[in-house]
């Protein structure tokens, strides 16, 4: 299963804007143009995002969206979480009722693929994704940048 192009857009849109903070809001229209998002989507999606207080915007000449917390607060999982989406495993979507009502073998195999995807998730924050793009760090996968800011915050 893949994680559908929502959940996605929100994670870069959000990328967008932490590589642009401290440069003032960043519009829509930008957004859409840089990451090739169309500009209704990204719309529906910063409407989720504010409601998650993931964002915040300034209205105006001059205005859009600032992240609302810090980057190393916002989570990959925050992030998705706030657009509804998830990535689940089971048929049932959780339920419990995928073999006639009932659970079927496998349904704890498929939850705890979903809870560790979470936690993965969960694990890496837009600060850690910021600092994979920097040229001398881009050759780092996303778990030696966990373990990089981990000995760093020791």
């Amino acid at each position: 299963m893949r994680l559908s192009t929502k959940g996605r857009y929100a994670v870069t849109a959000m990328l967008d804007l932490a590589l642009n903070t401290g440069k003032g809001p960043v519009t829509l229209a930008d957004i859409s143009v840089n990451q090739g998002i169309s500009l209704s989507y990204l719309e529906q999606l910063f409407a989720a995002l504010r409601g998650k207080q993931l964002v915040r915007g300034v209205r105006g000449p001059g205005g859009g969206y600032y992240l609302a917390k810090p980057a190393e607060e916002i989570s990959i999982a925050d992030i998705i979480c706030a657009v509804d989406e998830w990535v689940e495993f089971t048929r049932c979507g959780g339920r419990e009722n995928c073999r006639d009502g009932k659970r079927c073998l496998t349904h704890t195999l498929w939850d705890q693929l979903s809870d560790e995807i979470f936690r993965f998730l969960s694990g890496i924050t837009l600060s850690d994704l910021v600092e994979r793009g920097r040229p001398e760090r881009a050759q780092l996968g996303v778990s030696e940048l966990i373990e990089d800011r981990k000995q760093r915050a020791a």
